[in-house]
């Protein structure tokens, strides 16, 4: 199928272009061309002045739908959390399952081997945020399912082979060897829910971990004296740092500094999202504990947060609105750099020819009105103000 995307401002990932036709063959993005220099052949599509931006690209999405991955690990919901996130800008995603039996940890990795296999939209890899964390750092997990790192665990971290795996474990807890053996078997290691100390956090960047899971959250921050993983993160210019940008978790002035001090291109927008993300059902159950979204704030009874209620475009205007970023750069940090970080930024994360055709249309309050994923698109439409 050949189509040809017209009457709508192109961001490339590094600029705004207009007057242009986006082409579109199959599942690729052909070329982007002048409209007087659109070659026939190709289906138009009339975008109506809608922005024709990168799909984006979310690394922590525990659930949306009504679904929580933990409690489903299987096909069907995965299908249904992509559906359910892809309304929202969504175009790429790793499931994420929280700390958990070894035993349902397999069957989520077997889940997300089957998905990749049946093209599954959106589905790019896994994210298993533990059971190798800190109890001392435990937020909503269960410590009860906490447990060592082995090296027979490593051979089941490492067993899917068809797709990217990130790990979240507290490096605390285990040692430099076994987040080097994950390392080389192609795992990207991110430290998390961490009790570790500043030295500790170093030497976990030497032996390989290269990401940090929802910064300042769940981890040692960084004091005048001590500056704890949050300062290592910070300091190192090679690793990727998640945030959470949903106005609970982390204070904007804090965001804000966080930002002027790391390497640009570094930070990425994550949710955290849990089942309440295009589900009516703002509540949910969590290992046998009611969780409510009110307001955006997904927590417990204590007030403990759990995840989010975020989805990824909110988490877009939110970095514009609260951080005072150029809508370019919040784009960047929902795709691009997501992209860059698994290692696909050669297919995802830019509107230029040879990338996948994975893109959005959306309009000037940042809603999409239609979303292609490897070139298969869906329309969505919006209650107008007079109804």
């Amino acid at each position: 199928m050949k189509q040809a995307l017209i009457n709508a401002p192109v961001f490339t990932g590094d600029e705004w272009v207009n007057g242009h036709a986006l082409l579109l063959k199959d599942d690729r993005i052909e070329a982007l061309v002048p409209l007087a220099e659109r070659p026939s052949g190709y289906e138009p599509v009339d975008l109506e002045g809608t922005r024709l931006v990168p799909g984006l690209i979310d690394t922590q999405v525990n659930g949306g739908g009504g679904v929580l991955f933990n409690d489903a690990p299987r096909v069907d919901r995965l299908r249904q959390i992509g559906e359910a996130h892809r309304r929202f800008g969504t175009t790429g995603f790793l499931p994420t399952l929280i700390s958990d039996d070894l035993s349902v940890v397999e069957q989520a990795i077997a889940a997300v081997r089957q998905a990749i296999k049946e093209k599954v939209p959106g589905v790019l890899g896994i994210h298993l945020e533990g059971p190798f964390l800190n109890p001392a750092r435990k937020g909503v997990h269960d410590e009860h399912k906490f447990r060592r790192l082995t090296p027979e665990a490593v051979e089941l971290l490492s067993s899917l082979d068809n797709g990217f795996t990130l790990v979240t474990l507290a490096p605390e807890r285990t040692t430099p060897e076994l987040i080097r053996a994950l390392t080389e078997r192609g795992v990207m290691v991110a430290a998390g829910h961490t009790g570790a100390d500043y030295e500790q956090t170093r030497t976990a960047l030497t032996a390989g971990v290269r990401s940090f899971t929802h910064l300042f959250n769940a981890m040692t921050p960084m004091t005048s004296r001590e500056p704890g993983v949050v300062g290592a993160a910070l300091e190192d210019p090679n690793s990727w740092c998640g945030l959470i940008v949903d106005g609970h978790h982390v204070h904007a002035a804090t965001l804000k500094v966080a930002l002027a001090a790391k390497a640009r291109g570094k930070m990425i927008l994550v949710t955290d999202a849990m089942p309440t993300v295009g589900a009516s059902d703002k509540q949910f159950t969590l290992k046998g504990e009611v969780i409510r979204a009110e307001r955006g704030r997904c927590a417990t009874a204590d007030g403990t947060l759990a995840g989010s209620d975020l989805d990824m475009l909110s988490a877009v205007r939110n970095t514009v609105q609260r951080l005072d970023l150029p809508l370019e750069e919040a784009l960047r940090m929902a795709s691009l750099y997501p992209a860059r970080m698994l290692g696909l930024d050669r297919e995802l994360g830019r509107l230029a020819p040879g990338y996948r055709a994975s893109l959005l249309a959306v309009d000037e309050p940042l809603q999409v009105r239609q979303s292609w994923i490897d070139g298969v698109s869906v329309s969505y439409s919006y209650p107008s103000a007079l109804d």
